[in-house]
C-alpha cells in the first residue's frame, strides 16, 4: 500500500501555548510503585507528544501515597498543519507497459482510491530503488486537546509494576483502587474514563489535615492548591522539608541524624505533608549491638537513628519518624512509636542474650537441618566445601605469602562462617547474617581475625558495597562465592537475560573486585579446576566438567569486561586483556587476575598519551603475518626459535638484535618502552625484507621472528583487537 513520510510545512499560525493535568487518585499506594510510575512517565510521555507532533516546554511528574500526576506546560492547542508525501506504486506497476503517459493500471488506481487522491496530482519521484509515483497530501493538524483525550488513559493503563489488581467489576489492573481522576486541558476538564470513574477538576486534600474535597481551576494551579490543602506533590519538596525538620530537631539533642538514602525515598514516598516526629526509647538497649537497633529502625520501623555529635560512632537512645499525621498530635505520635521500638527492641534483647548463652560453635550442627540446594544438599556440607575450598584459595593465589597460623585462622573462620544462620536473632532478622556471626564470636572469645571474616565473608552484598579489609574475611569471602559458582554452573543451572537467583553475577563479580583491591595474584583456572575435582569427587557434577570449566571461564571474562568498562577502558582495549574468541589467551589473562586490571588500565592511559598509537601499526601487521607460522602463541626465547646463521637481510639480522635485547621478564613500562624502540626497526624490515621468501627455511624463520615479537606484546595486549 505504501508508506508516508511525514514533513512539516512553514504555514503562519496564531501559536497559544497550554497547560495539561492529569491526576489519578488511589488508595495509598507503596512508596515503590510511586517511584518507578513517574519514573515511566517522564521517560514515556515526551517521546510519545513527539511521535504526535506536540513539542512541550516542560514535563513535571508528582506523585505521594494518594496521587500520580503529571502536568505538562508548554503545550501548542493544536498540531501544525503539514505535508505528507504518499509513496504509491513503483511505475513500473503504476502504468501500462510501465509507459507513465500510459493508462493507469490497477494497482494505481486502487492507490488513489484508498487515498482520495486525483490522478493529476501524482508526480513521479526517483529513489535508490527506482521510480515511483508518488503524491503530496495536505494534513491539518487536530486539536491538542482532543489528542491528549486520547493518549492519557494509556499513559495510565500503561504503568507496569508488580502486584497489579483488579478491583470491582472491571478488567482495569492497577495497584491500588482508583477512586478519582483530575484531567484539565487549561481550565476546561478534558472527558476522559477509566471504569467507572470519570474525569472532573476535583481532587482531595491531606485525609487528616484536609479531609475534603479540592477545587482544581486550572492545570497550572495543581502544585499550589494542593499545597493549600495540605498535599506537597512534589517528591524533590517533600524531601527537602523532611531533611530541613530532621536536621532542626537533632540540633536541639545534639545529635546527629543518620539519613539513608534508600529510606529518605521511601518515607518521601510514604507521606504528602511531613512531620519530623522525635521519640526515645530505654539507655539500656544501647547495650545491643548497632547493626540490631539500626535494623529495628531502619528496615522494620522506617525511623531515622541519631548519633552523638561529639561521637558520631555512639548511638543515642533517640529516632526520628516521619509521621503523616497532624503537626499538633507529634508528642502523642512519638509516644506510640516509642512503644513500638521499645517492643521490638525488647524482642532483640532476649534473642541477642538467648543466643550468647552457648558458644557459636554450639549452633554448627543445626546447619544440617538446613537446605542449601536441593541437589547440593544443606548448609553443613556447604561449610565443609568452603573449608576445602578455602585452602585452595591460598593455593592459587602465587604473591600470598601465609603461615600455618594464617591458615589456621582462614579455616575457624570458614567453619563458623554460617554458624549464626540458626540463630535466634538472624532467624528472626536475616538481613543481620554474618554480622551477628562477629558478636557472637566475639561473646565466644574466637579470635578477632576469625571474629571479623565472619561479618566481612558476605561483603560486598552489591554495587558501590564495601569489601572486605582481613585476609580471613578476604579468603572465605572468595571461597564461599567459588563454591556456589562452581556448585550451580555444575547443574547446568547458568542465568539467563536478568533472571540470577542464586546472584552469580554478583559472586563472581565480588571475587574480582576483592583480588583487583588486594592486588591477588590469583590464578582462577587453576583455582576453579581444584573446585570442580573437589564437586566431582561428591558426585555433584551434573554437567562435564569441561563444559563447566569452560563457562566458567567466560562468566568470569563477562565480568572482567563489564568492570573494566564501568572503570572507564575502553572496549577494544578491555577485549585486547581479556581475550576475543581465544581460550587460550583469556586462560593467560584468568591466571593472574590482578594483572588483567594493570594491563587494561595501562593500556588507556598509553591511548590517552598517544604512545599506543606510535606502535600500532608495525606491531599490529607482524601480529597478523604471525599466523602464517607454526610458532605458538607463548614462546619469547628468540635463540630456541631463530637460527642467525639463516639471517641473510641486514634489516632481519637487526630486527634479531632488538629482540633478542629485549627484558625476559619486563613490567609493562619495560615492555612497552621495548615495543615502542622496536617499532621503527619493525618498520623498516617489512620494507626491506620479503617475509614470504621462497626458501622454506627462511620464511620459517622470517614468520618466527614476527611471531617472538607477537607474543612479546601478548604478554600486555593482543594488539590485532585493538582499533587505530
Amino acid at each position: 500500500m505504501g508508506f508516508a513520510c511525514v514533513k512539516l510545512i512553514n504555514v503562519p499560525q496564531l501559536v497559544v501555548m497550554a497547560s495539561f493535568l492529569l491526576e489519578v487518585g488511589t488508595e495509598e499506594l507503596p512508596a515503590s510503585f510511586i517511584v518507578s510510575a513517574l519514573r515511566q512517565w517522564q521517560e514515556r510521555v515526551p517521546k510519545i507528544l513527539d511521535e504526535h507532533q506536540l513539542t512541550t516546554g516542560k514535563v513535571s511528574v508528582y506523585g505521594t501515597p494518594r496521587r500520580l500526576a503529571i502536568l505538562i506546560e508548554g503545550l501548542p492547542t493544536q498540531q501544525s498543519d503539514r505535508t505528507v508525501e504518499l509513496k504509491g506504486p513503483a511505475v513500473g506497476s503504476a502504468f501500462v507497459n510501465s509507459d507513465p503517459q500510459g493508462e493507469p493500471t490497477k494497482a494505481l488506481l486502487g492507490f488513489t482510491k484508498s487515498k482520495g487522491i486525483d490522478l493529476k496530482d501524482l508526480f513521479i519521484k526517483e529513489t535508490d530503488k527506482g521510480a515511483f509515483v508518488v503524491a503530496n497530501q495536505q494534513i491539518v493538524g487536530r486539536q491538542t486537546a482532543d489528542i491528549l483525550q486520547e493518549l492519557a488513559p494509556s499513559w495510565i493503563t500503561g504503568l507496569e509494576g508488580k502486584r497489579l489488581m483488579r478491583w470491582g467489576n472491571g478488567d482495569l489492573k492497577f495497584p491500588r483502587p482508583i477512586r478519582w481522576l483530575v484531567a484539565l486541558f487549561n481550565s476546561k476538564i478534558l472527558p476522559i474514563a477509566l471504569e467507572n470513574v470519570q474525569s472532573d477538576r476535583i481532587s482531595q486534600g491531606h485525609r487528616v489535615l484536609h479531609p475534603r474535597s479540592v477545587i482544581i481551576d486550572t492545570a497550572q494551579d495543581y502544585v499550589a492548591t494542593l499545597r493549600e490543602a495540605f498535599v506537597l506533590v512534589d517528591g524533590r519538596e517533600r524531601k527537602t522539608h523532611i531533611i530541613t525538620q530532621i536536621n532542626s530537631i537533632v540540633e536541639l539533642f545534639n545529635g546527629q541524624a543518620e539519613i539513608p538514602d534508600d529510606l529518605l525515598e521511601e518515607v518521601t514516598y510514604l507521606v504528602e505533608f511531613p512531620t519530623a516526629v522525635i521519640g526515645e526509647f530505654e539507655r539500656e538497649f544501647l547495650e545491643l549491638p548497632q547493626p540490631v537497633i539500626k535494623t529495628e529502625m531502619v528496615s522494620h520501623q522506617r525511623y531515622f537513628p541519631v548519633h552523638s555529635t561529639k561521637n558520631p560512632d555512639q548511638l543515642l537512645p533517640r529516632f526520628i519518624t516521619i509521621s503523616n499525621g497532624d503537626p499538633d498530635k507529634s508528642r502523642l505520635i512519638a509516644a506510640g512509636n516509642g512503644r513500638v521500638i521499645r517492643a521490638r527492641l525488647s524482642d532483640g534483647k532476649f534473642f541477642y542474650d538467648s543466643d550468647r548463652a552457648v558458644h557459636l560453635e554450639t549452633f554448627l550442627p543445626l546447619l544440617g537441618k538446613v537446605t542449601f540446594q536441593a541437589q547440593l544438599g544443606s548448609v553443613a556440607e556447604k561449610v565443609a566445601r568452603i573449608r576445602a575450598i578455602a585452602k585452595l584459595v591460598t593455593d592459587s593465589i602465587t604473591n600470598l605469602e601465609i603461615t600455618e597460623a594464617d591458615q589456621a585462622l582462614i579455616d575457624r573462620t570458614a567453619q563458623l562462617a554460617k554458624a549464626d544462620l540458626v540463630t535466634q536473632m538472624v532467624k528472626e532478622f536475616p538481613e543481620l547474617q554474618g554480622q551477628m556471626g562477629y558478636y557472637y564470636a566475639l561473646s565466644s572469645e574466637e579470635p578477632v581475625a576469625v571474629a571479623t571474616g565472619i561479618r566481612e565473608h558476605y561483603q560486598p552484598k552489591g554495587a558501590g558495597d564495601a569489601l572486605p579489609t582481613s585476609l580471613t574475611g578476604k579468603i572465605v569471602a572468595i571461597a564461599d562465592r567459588i563454591d556456589t559458582l562452581v556448585g550451580i554452573f555444575g547443574l547446568g543451572i547458568i542465568p539467563t537475560g536478568s533472571s540470577d537467583p542464586f546472584a552469580l553475577r554478583r559472586a563472581a563479580t565480588g571475587i574480582v573486585q576483592i583480588a583487583w583491591e588486594s592486588g591477588f595474584a590469583l590464578d582462577l583456572p587453576k583455582l576453579l579446576q581444584a573446585a570442580i575435582n573437589l564437586y566431582a569427587e561428591k558426585n555433584l557434577l551434573a554437567k562435564p566438567a569441561e563444559t563447566v570449566l569452560e563457562n566458567l571461564y567466560k562468566w568470569f571474562k563477562q565480568r572482567c569486561d563489564t568492570i573494566l568498562s564501568e572503570q572507564g577502558v575502553e572496549y577494544d582495549l578491555v577485549d585486547a586483556v581479556t581475550g576475543t574468541d581465544d581460550l587460550a589467551y583469556t586462560l593467560q589473562g584468568l591466571s593472574n587476575l590482578t594483572r588483567i586490571k594493570e594491563r587494561a588500565h595501562f593500556l588507556q592511559k598509553s591511548r590517552e598519551d598517544a604512545t599506543l598509537s606510535a606502535i600500532y601499526e608495525p606491531i599490529v601487521r607482524a601480529s597478523r603475518l604471525a599466523v602464517q607460522g607454526n610458532l605458538d602463541s607463548v614462546t619469547v626465547d628468540v635463540h630456541s626459535v631463530v637460527n642467525p646463521a639463516n639471517l641473510t637481510d641486514a634489516a632481519e639480522q637487526e630486527l634479531y638484535q632488538a629482540i633478542a635485547a629485549l627484558p625476559s621478564q619486563p613490567s609493562d613500562e619495560q615492555l612497552m618502552a621495548g615495543i615502542k624502540a622496536i617499532a621503527p626497526i619493525l618498520a623498516k624490515f617489512f620494507e626491506e625484507v620479503l617475509v614470504m621468501a621462497e626458501d622454506p627455511q627462511v620464511r620459517q624463520n622470517r614468520l618466527n621472528l614476527l611471531g617472538i615479537i607477537r607474543n612479546y606484546s601478548r604478554q600486555l595486549a593482543n594488539f590485532s583487537s585493538i582499533l587505530k
